[in-house]
């Protein structure tokens, strides 16, 4: 799963890792160390004109057809069931994403009964993309994105069984694009991601807190 994400990259950033047009107002990239479901992130889209673009959405998706905010946890979508699910298809169809990021946690049951929390990053805290799902409520007037999860391969796999998708950026435009055909979409998660890349350490307790808005420390020798 990914139930908490870093995004600390600069506008310039941003801008290199996708298409996006350099001349298009700037916005706020003040730095943000853990993001939590529920709360506003940007994601990257592709609109009428096949131009990448970003927006702002709630991190818990609410389908196009939902007539009350899901209680169920949505923040998630499963790779298993995408395709399937009442809740996700029609965007895995028609309304995919990306969701730009440079680290995500997950956490370990410590000795002490506590939970210790693992920062993965690609090499060098080097931005990246989520794969994930977006969708307009008009009834509700939001806005929301979910990333897609899959069963954890090697090195997360030793500190938890799934792990968030993250794309390879030569899927990016495959995966944008409306034109790709559905049946392709999962071998593109499974066979263009790069979650193999990740490098993980541990980092103080106090990011266990949702709440918590700063930087945590980093434990050394912790892997």
């Amino acid at each position: 799963m990914c139930g908490r994400f870093t995004q600390m990259l600069s506008w310039r950033e941003l801008v290199a890792l996708y298409r996006l047009n350099d001349n298009i107002k700037s916005r706020n990239t003040e730095a943000r160390y853990n993001i939590a479901p529920t709360q506003t992130v940007p994601f990257v889209r592709q609109d009428e004109n096949s131009e990448q673009i970003v927006e702002d959405g709630r991190w818990w998706l609410v389908p196009h057809w939902a007539k009350e905010m899901p209680k169920a946890a949505m923040f998630n979508a499963r790779i298993e069931t995408v395709d399937t699910s009442p809740a996700f298809r029609d965007a895995f169809k028609t309304r995919r994403c990306l969701i730009p990021a440079d680290g995500f946690y997950e956490w370990t049951k410590a000795d002490d009964g506590g939970k210790d929390p693992w920062l993965i990053q690609l090499p060098g805290g080097a931005p990246y993309a989520f794969a994930g799902l977006w969708a307009h409520n008009s009834k509700l007037d939001v806005t929301s994105c979910t990333i897609i999860t899959a069963p954890s391969i090697a090195p997360i796999s030793q500190i938890h069984n799934r792990m968030p998708v993250i794309l390879d950026p030569g899927a990016f435009d495959a995966w944008l694009s409306p034109t790709t055909p559905v049946e392709n979409l999962k071998g593109m998660l499974l066979g263009r991601n790069i979650d193999a890349e990740v490098q993980m350490h541990r980092v103080s307790r106090e990011v266990n807190r949702s709440t918590f808005e700063g930087r945590p420390e980093p434990i050394v020798n912790s892997l």
